[in-house]
């Protein structure tokens, strides 16, 4: 059974038919197509983290410098590792990688991030440039992730 209800989420109001169910906390997935301003607000902490410790290797266009530090912008390695890419963030990566089919073999240190700071960061990068992913990276996700 549907009912217009009015939620309250992420720091916005969305007016809609909904089941009981809360339409945002089913998995944590969102609706990139019909939730822009969920999206923004999503984004609106996650941008700065990235401006004061990403930005500098990565560029503000997400696309790295194809030599020493990987593409963020439609990287293959966000999509498909995600636990390896919180991991990353959460305390640092060393080693190869292989992003888009290049080899990277640099290191990124741990940036000190509360793990609230790793999923806006995280979401920040997986809903910018070209990535559009739609699962929500959670701080108890974040936490759950151990070196």
């Amino acid at each position: 059974m549907l009912t217009t209800k009015l939620f309250w989420g992420f720091g916005v109001f969305v007016l809609g038919s909904f089941s009981f169910e809360n339409p945002f906390s089913a998995d944590n997935y969102i609706d990139l197509n019909t939730e822009t301003a969920v999206i923004s607000k999503l984004q609106s902490p996650g941008k700065e983290i990235y401006a004061d410790f990403c930005m500098q290797c990565h560029g503000a266009n997400g696309k790295g410098d194809t030599k020493n530090f990987p593409p963020l912008d439609g990287s293959d390695w966000l999509k498909t590792k995600r636990n390896e890419s919180i991991t990353a963030v959460k305390f640092g990566q060393s080693g190869e990688i292989v992003v888009n089919k290049t080899k990277y073999n640099s290191s990124m240190p741990a940036m000190g991030l509360t793990d609230q700071e790793v999923a806006d960061v995280m979401n920040y990068i997986m809903t910018s440039w070209s990535n559009k992913q739609t699962k929500v990276v959670t701080e108890k996700e974040v936490a759950a992730i151990k070196k």
